[in-house]
């Protein structure tokens, strides 16, 4: 199990503290307000009400033995969550992840400290565009010259097994996984079956897991 803390309790940062308890990690909740503290403060490890622009207050709660330190603080305050991550990182914090809001404001986390930036708002976007565009396919991302997508799995594949289907001979695409509801089916043999409403994880060129997603 490892640690992490999530600074600032929005609509995003109460989720990421609620998801990591989910994945069975141990959580430390921080924020100035104590009514968003007291939002999750039955469901995390621990909660801390902190002015996180202040060193002293910062270093108090020994944030370098975490595995992670997540700053979600809102747009209204990009001044804080910079002022924040330049403090973590001079606390020897081993890994930090911001929220950004525009890409200038993710340049300057990673010039002073971020590890690594995101934007739920640009990837929402985006998924949804692309959902929107290519019906069949769930999500993707794109690894290199390859892609790792999730689609819908095609009518026309329910009741075939895996070597019936034959994709990576018909389509160059591998399939990873199978998620089923709930299941999910991790590294399935040439028997296993393909169900109406299965969603397949897919590796391969972008544009043969289009045509996969796009066959009925």
């Amino acid at each position: 199990m490892s640690e992490f803390a999530v600074i600032g309790l929005g609509r995003f940062g109460r989720a990421v503290a609620r998801n990591l308890v989910l994945e069975g990690q141990a959580v430390l909740c921080i924020d100035r307000d104590p009514a968003r503290l007291a939002q999750v403060g039955e469901e995390v490890d621990a909660t801390a009400r902190t002015d996180t622009t202040d060193q002293g207050a910062l270093a108090a709660l020994k944030l370098d033995r975490m595995s992670c330190v997540v700053v979600t603080i809102g747009s209204r305050a990009t001044e804080a969550s910079l002022l924040t991550v330049a403090i973590l990182r001079e606390l020897g914090v081993p890994r930090i992840v911001a929220r950004a809001f525009d890409e200038r404001h993710a340049r300057l986390l990673l010039a002073i400290g971020a590890n690594e930036v995101l934007n739920p708002e640009d990837e929402i976007g985006a998924r949804l565009a692309l959902r929107l565009v290519r019906p069949g396919i769930v999500d993707q991302i794109r690894l290199g010259e390859g892609t790792l997508a999730e689609i819908e799995a095609p009518e026309a594949f329910a009741g075939s097994s895996l070597a019936d289907l034959d994709l990576r001979s018909r389509h160059g695409v591998a399939v990873l996984a199978i998620r089923r509801g709930p299941e999910v089916v991790t590294s399935p043999g040439a028997e296993t079956g393909v169900e109406s409403g299965d969603i397949l994880v897919l590796l391969g060129d972008e544009e043969a897991i289009q045509k996969v997603a796009a066959l009925r």
